[in-house]
């Protein structure tokens, strides 16, 4: 059967790591992958969640599955984090990270619709494209970057979503755009309201990084405005970067409906998408994130705990502006960027010299982790951009 096979190429993301991990030069700095690292390189179990387990471990009974959708309580306090509290016309089922919950989307879609177009931004995260392809869709772009303005090009945007049929699903980055940073403003959350609304598509927004733009509630104002606006949106939304439970698979696909009725029957679907998929979600995920936000003194630390993530990413972002800004060319454009990653503007050349000459490691797209620099990477890693510019 697979005697014609040709090897499959490596995943941009986890290749790139594994490149890393084989690389045996001790002064190595990995700013691919996007997981939170703090000022010692570690990415570390937060404090609310560390407490959670040892409660878990003391309690915990039972192995048994969850039901398809998951726990009625974790979808509650997905939605009160998605919308400020539980509402009557959405549903929530628990996913394997968020994901997990893109791919069940695009069966959703393809099993109750049929496979149809579904349009990315340029550029957009790199597993994008295969999630959806594998489901069955067309895939499709629209504007969003421009280089020459370091900056999302609005009008480009908005000329190419004006274009989008109906019944068309066109995913949205509800904060921190990976890989760019840039995120519309509120009247341009506005805007794209207004035109999934006339033009009749769905919009799928894909929330990964709640809490690492501006905050936990500012970072939903897009998605509000187009659940306040629409008859229905989806929602794929993660616990991976702001619990740090990366290798937990705390995801979630919520579907709001124009009335409880409609959500319902969405759900329905929902659910035999997952059961045809993995069949029920992972028990531990969800008992560390309801045990946490269950208990008004572990979330207040989990809050705080976030507050701080957030604040090193800016503070790096800020200092690395700085650093570079002494090469004579304008950098600051990373400080209207938000998030976990700042889009350099590097080519893939200057990225390939960067891995082969100083050693530093990230997306050939020119994209980095930011929460990868520290205080004591950080000269290392200015010099060695200034090298290659």
């Amino acid at each position: 059967m697979f005697n014609a096979l040709s090897p499959a190429p490596a995943d941009p993301i986890f290749g790139l790591n594994a490149a890393f991990a084989a690389d045996d030069r001790p002064h190595k700095v990995n700013l691919g992958i996007g997981v939170y690292q703090d000022e010692q390189g570690r990415t570390p179990v937060l404090r609310a969640v560390r407490a959670a387990e040892q409660r878990l471990a003391e309690r915990g009974d039972t192995k048994s599955y969850l039901p398809i959708s998951g726990a009625p309580a974790y979808g509650d306090h997905v939605q009160r984090l998605l919308f400020g509290e539980v509402q009557d016309n959405a549903r929530t089922a628990q996913t394997p990270g968020g994901t997990g919950a893109l791919r069940v989307a695009g069966d959703l879609v393809a099993q109750t619709a049929g496979p149809t177009r579904v349009w990315l931004p340029s550029p957009s995260w790199a597993n994008h494209q295969q999630i959806f392809a594998a489901a069955g869709h067309e895939i499709q772009t629209y504007a969003y970057y421009d280089p020459a303005r370091t900056g999302l090009d609005e009008d480009a945007m908005l000329s190419a979503l004006a274009t989008v049929g109906a019944g068309d699903v066109v995913l949205l980055h509800g904060c921190c755009h990976n890989p760019t940073g840039f995120d519309p403003s509120p009247a341009t959350w506005g805007k794209i309201a207004d035109l999934a609304g006339d033009k009749g598509w769905l919009p799928l927004v894909d929330l990964a990084y709640q809490g690492f733009g501006e905050g936990l509630d500012h970072d939903v104002q897009g998605l509000r405005t187009l659940t306040d606006a629409l008859p229905e949106v989806l929602v794929a939304s993660s616990f991976s970067k702001n619990f740090g439970l990366y290798s937990e698979r705390a995801g979630a696909l919520t579907m709001v409906g124009a009335d409880a009725a409609r959500a319902e029957l969405v759900f329905g679907h929902i659910k035999r998408a997952v059961r045809a998929n993995y069949s029920n979600p992972p028990r531990h995920a969800e008992a560390l994130v309801v045990t946490v936000l269950d208990d008004a003194s572990l979330r207040a630390d989990w809050s705080a705990e976030l507050d701080t993530m957030r604040d090193r990413i800016t503070s790096m972002r800020r200092a690395l502006a700085e650093q570079l800004g002494r090469t004579g060319r304008d950098f600051s454009f990373l400080l209207r960027q938000r998030g976990m990653f700042g889009f350099t503007g590097l080519s893939p050349a200057q990225v390939d010299r960067l891995q082969g000459e100083h050693a530093i490691y990230m997306v050939r797209s020119g994209r980095i982790n930011v929460a990868g620099l520290n205080p004591h990477n950080l000269d290392q890693v200015a010099s060695a951009i200034a090298a290659v510019l």
